[in-house]
């Protein structure tokens, strides 16, 4: 994309919001009131707000390779800690999509510099679920159902982190795992039970 161009584009974005509401950038100055947190990858084809229809000031986003939620991310755990805590969202996303090349990257065996710290936590995700993953019969079987349980497990670090255990005692805070499949465009709600994920090891992240 030519940088000058952005500048055009924006400067006919700034027209056409003005020419809807000349108050439009005034009111969206005085704050933000976002229901829904969004987590999800980088990929510079999965824009959150457009997948979503979401218009600015109602969705707060985090992204980064692979839509990965690591307790050792002070941007990620921030992130979480403002919209929950702050921000009072009532839903947090996790959405990955098939075709990621992080989760692509994850499952080769390359040394890959820097990225490979932040690969592992997906190749930990393949650890946990390598039975189910080593019965499916094709490499891109394996591959989009790894998609799908990466999403799962960042789910689960989600509900792990002292703030949203916490804002579950108080509001109706809920988790979504979703993929989007970049073949069709639509978004695919996993449907996850995280009842029956979590049984067995709530009693060791739970908080009194």
């Amino acid at each position: 994309m030519n940088i000058d161009q952005i500048f055009k584009n924006n400067q006919a974005w700034v027209n056409e919001k003005l020419g809807n509401d000349p108050d439009y950038f005034k009111n969206l100055s005085e704050g933000q009131n976002p229901e829904v947190l969004y987590i999800g990858c980088s990929d510079s084809r999965v824009t959150a707000e457009e997948i979503m229809g979401a218009k600015p000031g109602e969705a707060f986003i985090l992204r980064n390779i692979a839509n990965m939620v690591s307790n050792l991310d002070l941007s990620a755990m921030s992130v979480i800690n403002y919209a929950v805590s702050h921000l009072k969202v009532n839903h947090i996303i996790v959405c990955g999509h098939y075709g990621c090349g992080g989760v692509k990257a994850a499952m080769q065996s390359q040394d890959l510099g820097i990225l490979n710290p932040w690969l592992r936590n997906i190749r930990d995700v393949y650890r946990l679920h390598n039975q189910e993953l080593n019965q499916l019969k094709t490499e891109e079987e394996k591959y989009r159902r790894l998609v799908e349980l990466n999403v799962q497990e960042q789910c689960v670090n989600v509900i792990k982190t002292a703030d949203v255990q916490i804002a579950y005692r108080s509001r109706n805070l809920t988790v979504h795992g979703w993929v989007m499949d970049m073949t069709t465009g639509k978004l695919i709600d996993l449907k996850i039970d995280f009842d029956k994920v979590l049984k067995g090891i709530m009693e060791i992240y739970h908080l009194d």
